[in-house]
């Protein structure tokens, strides 16, 4: 008897899940502390695992190819997140997501705004102790530190070249990914829970006020796509078809759990066993993508800013609208990767462009599917970049890619 793939038991977790909470919404309700159980096994040794597979990435590299590489690879991210924030605005232009909503319904959910600074920004990726930042989940600070120290191993080995300590960190990294192995064994239980309890709470009809605004942004988000897969096959000469099938595992993970971290490790397996990726390549590029190019938030906050100012009436000009790409694109920088943090990105950026504070609370009730919308995105664009930088430094294994499942 064929064994029932991971994506499969997933999709079928995910579709019980909807079925299971709104035919029994009050017991579906009591299952959320099982899917809160999945989500922190899972969070436990994610940081672990960034905080090794850079190090390694960085310390097992020339110095000169690590420059070349990392130069490559933040350009990527920076023009593809541009490129997603001004796609979010240009859809909004078009369909219009905002016109004709009612905000008589949205409720004051206490968010205060947050405000921007370039300096303070920059100064929070800095860790003032690692330790720290591990215990906190700081992705971005604790790529920094993996970077200084990667380097600092780097000279070490360089000048002690009989040192055991890569091997030392080589067999730690491989520990990190069998624990979230065995984490992921208890996947579809706890997809099933996380599912049905959010359905239970919300309930459908909670997204036809805004169900213009979620097909907007798929439609967006899924043409965004199209467009990625289609550089990919011309540039990389691979099969789109086959791209698609080769990433599914990721896709599906990302829009269950609406969560980039929780997302790498399948995303970094799947990149090399079944995209045909270097190591070198994935262990650098995915780690860094989940802090330094989120596509999928980047045009999210985008598309939400403009929806806003139609639901105001306030007409935003040419000049206005380049204002909110790049400001979306800045402050994607520092969202979060965990489940929820769409409305603490909302309260930076919608204060700044002079729209009220208490417009985020009608976007509250459909944050869950929201975010699974944003994290499919910000985990497939992080692939397609390194495809892209594998493609141009040739370590794209081919007959992996093309081999059948």
């Amino acid at each position: 008897m064929k064994k029932v793939s991971m994506v499969t038991q997933i999709v079928i977790a995910v579709v019980l899940g909807v079925a299971f909470g709104l035919l029994l919404p009050k017991v579906g309700a009591e299952l959320k502390i099982i899917g809160d159980v999945f989500l922190r096994l899972m969070q436990m040794a994610i940081p672990l695992l960034i905080l090794g597979q850079i190090i390694q990435a960085v310390g097992g590299i020339n110095p000169q190819e690590l420059t070349k590489l990392g130069g490559k690879t933040i350009a990527v991210f920076g023009v593809s997140s541009l490129l997603a924030a001004g796609w979010g605005v240009l859809m909004a232009v078009v369909f219009n997501p905002g016109r004709g909503v009612d905000l008589a319904g949205a409720q004051d959910l206490g968010i205060e705004a947050q405000e921007i600074s370039a300096s303070e920004t920059f100064l929070n990726f800095i860790p003032t102790n690692i330790f720290d930042s591990l215990s906190r989940g700081s992705i971005i600070q604790i790529i920094v530190f993996s970077l200084f120290f990667g380097i600092a191993l780097n000279r070490y080995m360089q000048s002690k070249p009989d040192s055991k300590l890569f091997e030392l960190l080589l067999d730690f990294n491989e520990v990190i990914i069998n624990v979230i192995r065995y984490v992921m064994i208890i996947a579809p239980i706890g997809i099933f829970a996380l599912i049905t309890s959010t359905i239970s709470n919300l309930g459908l009809q909670i997204i036809l006020p805004l169900l213009k605004y979620l097909l907007v942004y798929g439609l967006a988000s899924l043409l965004f796509m199209g467009l990625w897969i289609l550089i990919l096959t011309v540039y990389c000469k691979i099969n789109p078809i086959r791209l698609i099938q080769n990433m599914k595992s990721m896709t599906v993970m990302a829009l269950a759990t609406t969560s980039s971290a929780i997302t790498l490790p399948i995303a970094m397996e799947e990149s090399t066993q079944k995209l045909g990726l270097s190591e070198r390549i994935t262990n650098l590029v995915l780690p860094l993508g989940m802090s330094l190019n989120s596509n999928g938030s980047a045009m999210h906050m985008a598309i939400t800013v403009m929806t806003i100012s139609q639901m105001y009436q306030m007409d935003f000009d040419v000049p206005k609208m380049i204002t909110v790409a790049v400001t979306a694109t800045f402050v994607s920088l520092a969202n979060a990767v965990v489940p929820g943090a769409g409305l603490v990105s909302l309260a930076i950026i919608v204060p700044q462009l002079g729209l009220p504070i208490e417009s985020i609370a009608i976007f509250a009730g459909v944050e869950w599917f929201v975010g699974m919308l944003r994290t499919f995105l910000n985990v497939n664009s992080d692939v397609y970049s390194a495809i892209l930088v594998a493609r141009s430094e040739n370590e794209i294994d081919y007959e992996i890619f093309n081999q059948k499942a």
